[in-house]
């Protein structure tokens, strides 16, 4: 929603993958909320925390709020749970519908299909998002070097 937990971990994860199998060429990674609560600002500690458990920094990424030129732009628009891939739905030109789908799509081996947001609880939800969204960006890069890279 704001920009400063599940997305930009889920930037985070999937930007870090892509650079270790050597692919950042092929990409642009981008993360954006559905309100504009937090535009401009770095992730939540939490969440930068737990990111740098595993080795990754998030410091660099800003909130910002979806723009109606990512639809078209972006290849996958990818939200983390009912609530937000509702809002980007509507918003989104009908052309570019398919563009969206809900970020666990591609962890089907998860039994959620949903991102919880951890913003009200403490640390281990950040851990929790960050085990789901490694899994999902991981499911999420072999789908597209099977239908593009390869």
């Amino acid at each position: 929603m704001g920009n400063i937990c599940r997305s930009p971990t889920a930037h985070g994860v999937f930007e870090h993958i892509v650079n270790s199998e050597h692919l950042a060429e092929h990409f642009e990674i981008d993360s954006a909320g559905t309100h504009a609560y937090h535009v401009g600002s770095k992730p939540d500690q939490r969440a930068q925390q737990a990111a740098a458990n595993r080795g990754i920094d998030l410091s660099h990424i800003r909130g910002r709020k979806v723009k109606q030129t990512d639809f078209k732009h972006y290849d996958y628009i990818l939200a983390m749970d009912s609530d937000n891939y509702s809002i980007l739905d509507q918003a989104c030109p009908e052309e570019y519908k398919t563009k969206i789908s809900l970020f666990l799509d591609f962890a089907p081996e998860h039994p959620l299909d949903e991102v919880p947001d951890p913003y009200y609880g403490g640390i281990k939800g950040f851990e929790n998002v960050f085990d789901m969204v490694d899994i999902a960006s991981k499911g999420l890069l072999d789908r597209i070097k099977k239908q593009h890279l390869s």
